[in-house]
């Protein structure tokens, strides 16, 4: 009769042990799953993927129900195990029992089950939900008292609990995300991913054409010369000033203007005046992501930047917003092909107008871009003056030699890593 009831009690010992590793599992593969991947799952009606997050949104019930199952268990499973440690071996197995059964219930009852939870939670979780469920309802009020003291002795601490664990990601974090996606993720695609969620960080000042650059249509010129600027243009809109790019009139589309010419007609500026879109000014200091929703709500594809003054400073168009994300479409004719030549022996040689932002890109470096946008004014900015023969900087950890210059700025540079 001994015999068989201690072959009860281990049987009852051993099956108290795997019922404490599903609890165990299933605390640590509840709170180990993605909760993106996790509403992704609700959304498509997977009723598992529901079930769990039905359990997720009370965390504090369903610790209470695993931990009060587990401890339960862990309680009862002792006590059978002292039990026979007294029949098997009197006093000795009562004083070895302790570090003995730590070990077994480390071993097979915590440590294993909750690292094999942790790297497949969706494989714990879904099927423990299946359990956790019904057996929360049935232990409800014994969940309700022990939760509620829980929180009250939280309360009295002065600590604040709250009925739904909130996942909430900064930028930073979310870049975090992408970066880590790994090859769930084509580099394409997690490229353009963290270009967005840079546009923030960005403002129009950062990708405008300088007003120097900017190429005009000037009212003030006759019309032989205002016919081939048009015509020769490698642009398909153009502001149209009057004698300055503070004066402006408007934005001229070639594709309205192109056929005045080719009419038999003579054309006048009046009837080129009426081509002209009214002008759309931006401030220098908007962000990209307010830049773009800007341009899609008022339907441009071109805006005239501005400073705080009024003072026309640049020119931004959709394409170079665009381009911020999914990177250069296409070789621009216009463009220097030689802005940015790598050497044979590592230096690049650099035009100074080039944005930094461009140079890093390009080069992989780290220059600041929180001060000036391009390579002449963080020079000029370090210097406090414009340099009136070559002369070598230090910045940081690169070297520029200035090979060339006016007495307005400087032409181009040689760079490289000290």
């Amino acid at each position: 009769m001994n015999e068989l009831s201690d072959s009860f009690l281990l049987a009852s010992l051993v099956i108290l042990i795997f019922i404490s590793a599903f609890f165990s599992s299933s605390e640590t593969g509840m709170m180990a799953l993605n909760p993106y991947k996790l509403k992704h799952r609700v959304k498509q009606g997977q009723k598992s993927a529901i079930r769990a997050q039905k359990l997720l949104d009370r965390p504090d019930r369903l610790i209470g129900i695993i931990l009060i199952g587990n401890n339960l268990v862990n309680i009862v499973a002792t006590s059978i195990a002292t039990l026979l440690a007294v029949r098997w071996y009197g006093d000795l197995g009562l004083a070895v029992l302790p570090f003995v059964f730590t070990a077994v219930i480390l071993v097979f009852a915590e440590v294993t089950p909750k690292t094999f939870a942790a790297q497949r939670p969706e494989t714990i979780a879904f099927p423990a939900s299946v359990i956790l469920t019904p057996l929360l309802w049935l232990l409800m009020p014994f969940v309700w008292l022990v939760n509620h003291t829980s929180n009250l002795l939280l309360k009295i601490l002065g600590i604040k609990t709250s009925n739904k664990a909130k996942h909430v990601l900064s930028a930073d974090e979310l870049k975090t995300v992408v970066e880590e996606g790994g090859q769930l993720i084509s580099p394409t695609y997690k490229g353009m991913l963290l270009n967005i969620l840079d546009l923030d960080e960005m403002t129009v000042e950062d990708i405008m054409i300088p007003r120097n650059e900017v190429i005009c249509i000037d009212m003030d010129d006759d019309m032989s010369t205002l016919e081939q600027n048009i015509m020769n243009s490698d642009y398909t809109r153009l502001p149209v000033v009057n004698g300055d790019i503070n004066q402006v009139v408007g934005v001229l589309h070639l594709r309205n203007a192109i056929p005045l010419f080719r009419d038999e007609q003579e054309v006048n500026k009046d009837a080129l005046l009426r081509s002209v879109h009214e002008p759309y000014f931006v401030p220098e200091s908007t962000p990209l992501s307010t830049m773009l929703v800007n341009f899609q709500r008022e339907q441009r594809r071109v805006g005239l930047v501005v400073d705080e003054y009024g003072d026309v400073q640049g020119l931004v168009t959709l394409e170079d917003l665009l381009e911020e994300i999914v990177g250069r479409f296409t070789n621009d004719s216009v463009d220097d092909d030689d802005e940015i030549l790598i050497k044979q022996d590592g230096s690049a040689s650099i035009d100074a107008t080039a944005l930094i932002r461009d140079v890093n890109k390009a080069l992989d470096w780290q220059l600041p871009t929180d001060g000036p946008k391009t390579i002449n004014g963080l020079i000029v900015e370090h210097l406090e003056s414009i340099p009136d023969a070559p002369v070598s900087v230090l910045l940081g950890d690169y070297i520029f030699e200035v090979t060339s210059l006016t007495t307005q700025r400087i032409d181009r540079v040689n760079a490289r890593p000290r």
